[in-house]
């Protein structure tokens, strides 16, 4: 992600499906097909797109996002491996976009402090 950023792509669709790991567990994405060329590292799009259990707030808010929505989706997984489920999962897509945006996020006790912090700081 990080060299992609580099190139001023973001990304908007990572997902557990889209992360592969090759032969020698190296990681590759795949299906760049909703990722946009930003002009400059402080640039913003509005399409909204991606896979909704990995869609961030600012996404949904149709504020404008940048590279912060593939930081926030990294979360997601993330979270999703530890507990799951991604985070304010809810068979109802209107209640799961209406939590991702308002609600506090619950972490189980069994995740340990430096892990929180860390889901904190992508999310």
């Amino acid at each position: 992600m990080e060299y992609i950023h580099s190139k001023g792509i973001v990304y908007r669709d990572l997902k557990p499906e889209n992360v592969l790991l090759d032969i020698d567990g190296h990681i590759k994405l795949a299906d760049f097909g909703l990722s946009k060329v930003l002009s400059s590292a402080i640039s913003l799009t509005h399409s909204f797109c991606g896979s909704p259990e990995y869609m961030s707030p600012e996404m949904l808010m149709g504020t404008g996002h940048g590279f912060g929505v593939d930081y926030y989706s990294l979360g997601a997984i993330l979270f999703e491996m530890l507990t799951g489920l991604p985070p304010f999962y809810n068979l109802d897509r209107n209640q799961m976009y209406i939590d991702i945006v308002e609600a506090e996020l619950i972490y189980p006790n069994y995740l340990n402090s430096q892990v929180v912090d860390l889901l904190k700081m992508l999310l």
